[in-house]
C-alpha cells in the first residue's frame, strides 16, 4: 500500500487548547499557510519552520507529522 504525509495540526491545537490565529502569532506564520499545512496540502516545510512549530505546540515533530498507509496514492499535483 502506498504511504502518505498526514499533519497532525488540529490535535495539537485542541491538546493545547490553541486557536489557529494564537498558533500563527507564536509562529509568524500566516493563517492561510498555517492552513494549507493543516489540511496536507502543502508541498514542503522548512526545519526552521516545523521547529518554531514544535516550539509553540510544546511537541516533538513526530507529533505533527506522520508518515500513514492509504488506499490510494498520494496526489501528487
Amino acid at each position: 500500500m502506498p504511504n502518505n504525509i498526514q499533519v497532525n495540526i488540529d490535535l495539537m491545537l485542541v491538546k493545547r487548547k490553541m486557536t489557529l490565529t494564537e498558533l500563527s502569532e507564536k509562529v509568524g506564520i500566516t493563517i492561510a499557510n498555517l492552513s494549507t499545512l493543516k489540511r496536507g496540502k502543502g508541498r514542503a516545510i522548512r526545519f526552521t519552520t516545523l521547529l518554531a512549530l514544535c516550539e509553540a505546540l510544546d511537541c516533538q515533530p513526530g507529533d505533527l507529522i506522520e508518515c500513514v498507509q492509504t488506499e490510494t496514492p498520494m496526489d501528487t499535483r
